[in-house]
C-alpha cells in the first residue's frame, strides 16, 4: 500500500474487516471504537505551525471564532521560531495537560509528534490531523484536508495547458520543478500528483527539465520560504538559461510562485512571453498576478470550509458520535486514518471571478 494514499475496499471480506475496525496492516484505526462525548465549554486545542502562508494566518482566527461560537473554549497556538517542531510538540503537551478534549494539529513536521499524540490519547483526547497527516503513529483519530494528490494533478495539468496556450508554436517545453518543505508530508503528495501528469511528457521528450533536477530532494524548498525559492530560481536561471527560453515552472504554492516570478523578471525572462507559473492557496497577493498573466494559476482551497469541517467533526465527537468521513482512510505509515477530503478547484484568469464569488475580498481582486 502506498503511504498517504486513500485506501479502497475491493472485496466484501476486506470490507467486513474495515467495518470491524481492522486496517490493512492489522492494526485498529485510531478513529474506530466508541466515543463518550464531552460537555459544552470544553477546551479544544488547535496547534498550528508557523505563519509562512496566508492560509495558516487565517486558520487561527477562524478556529478561535468558530470554536467559540460553537460553545467550546479554543486554545489556538502557533509555533513560529527556528525550533518550530519542538515548540509545537511542547504546545500540544500543554494542551492535553490542560484537559483539551480534542486537539486539532496542523503539523509543522508530521514525523515528530508521535510521543505527543500518544500521550494525548493516554489523557483521553481525540486527535484530528488538519491539512497535513501526522505520520508513523497509530494515535491519530481523524484526518481532514483538501485532496492534496488532486491538487498536484491540477497543478501539473495547468502547467501543460498553460504552456500550450501561451507558446502555441512550440513542440517541446523547457521547465523547472519546485516542491515544498521536506518536513511537510503534503509537499511530496503535491509533487507526486503533479509528476503523474508531467513524468510521461518528460519521458516522451515533450518536456525538458533543463537543470536536470527532477527528484524531490533536489526541488524541495526549505521551510516553504519565499527567499529560498527565489535563491534557487536565481541559480537555475543563471546556470541553465543564458540562451535558452524558459516556458514554465511548477510551483507548489502562491508564496513560492511570487518569489519565482520575481526571479524570472529580474533575469529578464518575462519577455517576450511570461513563462507559465502555477500556484496554490488563492493568496490575495497572487490574484492580481493571475489576472495580469504573471502567475498562470492557483488552487482554491477555501480555508473557511476546511476549518468549518474540522469544527463540525469536533461537534460530532462532543455529541458522542464518530466524526463524519467521506474518503475512506489515509495510511500514515502505521494505520489507516479515517479521512474527510474537500475538493480543490483550479483557478485561472478565465474562472477566477466565478471561483471567488462567495469571497468578496478575493472576488474584488479579479475586477
Amino acid at each position: 500500500m502506498r503511504k498517504f494514499a486513500i485506501t479502497t475496499v475491493a472485496i466484501a471480506g476486506v470490507a467486513l474487516m474495515a467495518l470491524s475496525g481492522c486496517s490493512s496492516r492489522g492494526a485498529t484505526p485510531a478513529g474506530s471504537g466508541s466515543a463518550s462525548g464531552f460537555a459544552a465549554g470544553s477546551t479544544i486545542g488547535v496547534a498550528l505551525p508557523d505563519k509562512t502562508s496566508e492560509n495558516w494566518v487565517l486558520a487561527g482566527k477562524l478556529f478561535t471564532d468558530g470554536l467559540t461560537a460553537a460553545g467550546f473554549k479554543p486554545d489556538v497556538q502557533y509555533a513560529p521560531s527556528a525550533n518550530t517542531a519542538s515548540e509545537q510538540a511542547s504546545q500540544i503537551s500543554t494542551m492535553y495537560t490542560k484537559g483539551a478534549k480534542v486537539i486539532i494539529i496542523g503539523a509543522f513536521d508530521g514525523k515528530q509528534l508521535g510521543s505527543q499524540v500518544k500521550t494525548a490519547h493516554d489523557n483521553g483526547a481525540k486527535v484530528i490531523a488538519y491539512d497535513r497527516i501526522i505520520q508513523d503513529t497509530p494515535n491519530v483519530d481523524y484526518y481532514v484536508a483538501y485532496d492534496n494528490e488532486k491538487v498536484g494533478e491540477l497543478q501539473g495539468q495547468a502547467l501543460l495547458d498553460g504552456m500550450k496556450a501561451r507558446f502555441p508554436a512550440a513542440k517541446t517545453y523547457n521547465i523547472e520543478l519546485f516542491s515544498g518543505a521536506s518536513t511537510d508530508p503534503n509537499a511530496k503528495v503535491f509533487f507526486d500528483g503533479a509528476m503523474k501528469i508531467l513524468q510521461p511528457k518528460i519521458d516522451d521528450g515533450t518536456l525538458k527539465v533543463v537543470s536536470g533536477q527532477t527528484a524531490i530532494a533536489q526541488t524541495q524548498t526549505t521551510g516553504w520560504l519565499a527567499a529560498n525559492a527565489q535563491t534557487r530560481m536565481d541559480t537555475l536561471l543563471a546556470g541553465n538559461y543564458s540562451g535558452t527560453v524558459l516556458n514554465g515552472v511548477l510551483s507548489p504554492n502562491d508564496t513560492l510562485a511570487r518569489a519565482i516570478i520575481t526571479s524570472i523578471k529580474a533575469a529578464g525572462k518575462a519577455t517576450p512571453v511570461m513563462p507559465v507559473v502555477t500556484g496554490q492557496d488563492s493568496e490575495a497577493a497572487s490574484i492580481p498576478l493571475i489576472m495580469t498573466g504573471e502567475q498562470y494559476s492557483t488552487i482554491n482551497k477555501d480555508t473557511t470550509k476546511l476549518v468549518d469541517q474540522a469544527i463540525a467533526m469536533v461537534k460530532e465527537l462532543a455529541a458522542g458520535k464518530k466524526a463524519s468521513t467521506n474518503a475512506g482512510a489515509t495510511n500514515n505509515g502505521a494505520v489507516d486514518v479515517p479521512t474527510y477530503y474537500l475538493p480543490p478547484e483550479l483557478v485561472t484568469k478565465d474562472n477566477a471571478a466565478a471561483s471567488y464569488a462567495n469571497n468578496p475580498t478575493l472576488e474584488a481582486l479579479t475586477k
